[in-house]
């Protein structure tokens, strides 16, 4: 860019945008298309502290409150559950009612959910305000891409979203080391009190900068019953892949639930179908670009959470780490992503989506096979090239699936475009931590008595640990009963360990099998020629 093109950009003033906001103010800052990146920023930075913090501060939560594995599951999947279901009506709410408005009002929620959460004193309390937390995160997200495509002209859209994604991926690599120091040195609460003094800071500089704007045509009542079909067909569907890992996926109860989902998931559909305002106009499906980038971002943190869920366990457990030795050890995994994005962001620029989806998609597949074949002594020098690969892979993933999202979509339904691609990114992370933890504790229940037996511990003992502490040893701790001599408590924590790993080894090389087919999906996808609605001129 020339010194000249530096200064037009800086000096820039939006004009009156095309979607019925008040236009310039002469409020200085105002309605800046860089400012309001940056107030946008500041939001989405507690969202992405959230996405790993809470991941380091699992096991503290687990000692503390007596929580089993479906029980951190919960505490991660009520999160990303109820943001997946919301996000498409709050994406709805920010069109028709204004984007400002709703991404402001996301934050206040946010900031006051994760102080509660830290508050709470039992882990029923943390879930359920880990669900308001949700309902705040579904206004904030969807809110903070439209606002960036209404503000940006097409031309500099790639690289708002590309540093969007690096704030992302900022939050993201600090939020391991800090939550490990909190962990470590204050406690477990402290994570989510973070939290507040973000909040305060994105509020006040949002409230300063953040220009308006609405979809004027956006008319008519919510799609209610869509709403609720939707949350039904998701929550069975999770509750289903949970409860296989407790009981095995012939027990009548993920039999239902799965059954339940199906059912859910086809009325809703009927039901999209025949709406008057639908929750998701199905035509956004027509596109094939947006549909296989849709599916691409599900797996993407399919992926990535998945891991981080399960390698934080294996860290802290397994290695016997700390949480501050933990999330630096995971430092190579999050801080590429910082990295990754704007090189994605460039590479999307130049060659359209397409390209770094296939590289995204082929290095995750990569990574989670190398990740299968690691054991319970493995160095740190097994470890970190895989996470590498799997922060490179994110970020790829992220910025070119948005792009190919929001980009393929209507202008005018920019604020569900946003919705989509958030809600894709939810289920995936839904998905990552209870299909992998389904197979791991699948796998555990399958070899826990083997594993124990063949360490010497004899079979009526095996017995009582393989029924009572499977779920234990499936978040990586060895159930050794109080009084046993060393002798036995080794051969139990060896065992455990061990079908831990086996476990492990099984969801890495499923997920791995999934991302490899996924690299097909990655060819469908086409750069978006949308214009953007009431872009500033730059």
């Amino acid at each position: 860019m020339s010194p000249s093109a530096g200064t037009d950009v800086l000096d820039a003033q939006p004009r009156r945008p095309r979607d019925g906001s008040r236009g310039r103010s002469p409020r200085a800052g105002h309605g800046h298309p860089w400012l309001t990146l940056i107030a946008v920023a500041l939001g989405v930075m507690m969202v992405g502290l959230d996405a790993t913090v809470v991941s380091i501060a699992n096991p503290a939560i687990a000692k503390d409150l007596g929580a089993d594995l479906s029980g951190l599951q919960w505490v991660t999947n009520a999160y990303m559950l109820t943001i997946a279901v919301t996000l498409i009506p709050a994406g709805k709410i920010a069109d028709r009612f204004g984007r400002k408005g709703t991404f402001i009002a996301g934050v206040i929620g946010f900031a006051i959910a994760s102080v509660l959460i830290g508050l709470s004193g039992s882990l029923g309390m943390v879930i359920f305000w880990r669900v308001v937390q949700g309902f705040a995160g579904a206004l904030l997200q969807p809110a903070s891409l439209a606002i960036l495509r209404n503000t940006f002209p097409a031309d500099k859209l790639n690289a708002a979203i590309g540093i969007w994604g690096a704030t992302v991926g900022i939050s993201i690599a600090g939020g391991p080391i800090v939550a490990g120091l909190l962990v470590e040195n204050v406690n477990w609460e402290s994570v989510f009190f973070l939290n507040a003094p973000l909040g305060v800071i994105a509020l006040a500089v949002g409230l300063w900068v953040i220009r308006e704007s609405k979809d004027e045509e956006a008319r008519g009542s919510f799609d209610v019953p869509g709403v609720v079909l939707l949350s039904g067909a998701l929550f069975a569907l999770v509750w289903g892949l949970i409860k296989a890992g407790e009981h095995g996926f012939g027990d009548a109860v993920p039999l239902w639930s799965f059954a339940a989902a199906i059912v859910l998931g086809a009325v809703f559909v009927a039901n999209e179908l025949r709406a008057e305002h639908p929750l998701l106009p199905l035509g956004l499906f027509k596109s094939a670009s947006l549909s296989a980038a849709t599916g691409l971002i599900v797996l993407g943190f399919f992926g990535m959470f998945g891991t981080i869920f399960f390698i934080t366990l294996y860290l802290q457990q397994v290695h016997g780490m700390s949480p501050v030795d933990a999330g630096v050890r995971m430092l190579p995994m999050t801080a590429v992503f910082i990295v990754a994005s704007p090189i994605a962001g460039s590479l999307t620029s130049r060659f359209g989506p397409r390209v770094p989806l296939v590289l995204g998609m082929a290095f995750t597949a990569t990574a989670l096979f190398g990740l299968a074949r690691i054991g319970v002594d493995a160095p740190y020098v097994q470890l970190w090239p895989w996470f590498v690969l799997i922060g490179l892979a994110f970020g790829f993933v992220l910025v070119a699936g948005t792009e190919a999202i929001v980009g393929n979509a209507p202008a005018q339904l920019a604020g569900v475009a946003g919705g989509l691609q958030q809600t894709a990114a939810q289920i995936g992370g839904v998905l990552g931590t209870s299909v992998l933890g389904t197979l791991l504790s699948t796998k555990v229940g399958d070899v826990l008595y083997g594993r124990l037996t063949d360490e010497g511990v004899p079979g009526q003992a095996a017995g009582q640990i393989s029924d009572q502490g499977a779920g234990l040893v499936s978040q990586g701790v060895a159930p050794v009963p109080p009084g046993s001599s060393p002798d036995q408590a080794d051969a139990i924590t060896t065992a455990s360990h061990l079908a831990f790993m086996d476990g492990w080894q099984t969801s890495m090389t499923v997920a791995g099998a999934v991302a490899l087919v996924a690299i097909l999906a990655a060819l469908l996808v086409r750069r978006g020629q949308t214009p953007v609605e009431g872009a500033a001129g730059l």
